[in-house]
């Protein structure tokens, strides 16, 4: 049945970009509901803590002091044609590799988090934050972990591509 739908695995990617969904929308009622706005809780000593911030721009309030027109087209309207796409490519492709599936699942499970937020909210609730000294963080939200983890796997796919279709070296 190589070009004929298959439900189960149209339900096992279905299930990743809900679960990825769930996890982040889950963690920011969590938030919303026992953190006030600048509320600092320390997890582990000075290396990871919980600030809740509003964000109405996008990585790094980037984007937060545009206009409302320009701020809702690029980080709302934008964004919610990218992540139509995105399923569609997802569901459509037949030879996408399983890494690739997957790192597309969670790109578009982060990213529908976090335009969710924008649509009800009409701001992405931040919160956490790690300093380990050579590596600190702005703070972010579990819709940014999962698009960063779609990245990462979406780049792994490209290098195992490369290093197996790579031609010999005369």
């Amino acid at each position: 049945m190589p070009n004929q739908f298959k439900p189960i695995k149209f339900t096992f990617l279905l299930l990743i970009v809900v679960l990825n969904l769930g996890c982040d929308q889950v963690s920011k009622i969590v938030v919303r509901k026992n953190m006030d706005t600048y509320q600092q809780i320390t997890l582990i000593k000075d290396r990871f803590i919980l600030t809740k911030v509003e964000n109405t721009g996008a990585f790094l309030s980037a984007g937060s002091g545009l206009p409302d027109f320009v701020r809702i087209a690029l980080l709302t309207v934008l964004p919610i044609a990218i992540l139509l796409y995105g399923l569609y490519f997802l569901f459509t492709k037949k030879k996408l590799s399983r890494l690739m599936q997957i790192g597309l699942c969670f790109l578009i499970g982060g990213g529908i988090g976090n335009v969710f937020d924008r649509i009800i909210y009409g701001s992405v609730t931040d919160f956490m934050h790690m300093d380990f000294v050579l590596f600190r963080t702005g703070i972010f939200n579990m819709a940014d972990v999962s698009i960063m983890t779609g990245i990462g796997l979406l780049l792994l796919d490209t290098l195992l591509k490369s290093k197996t279709t790579t031609p010999a070296q005369a």
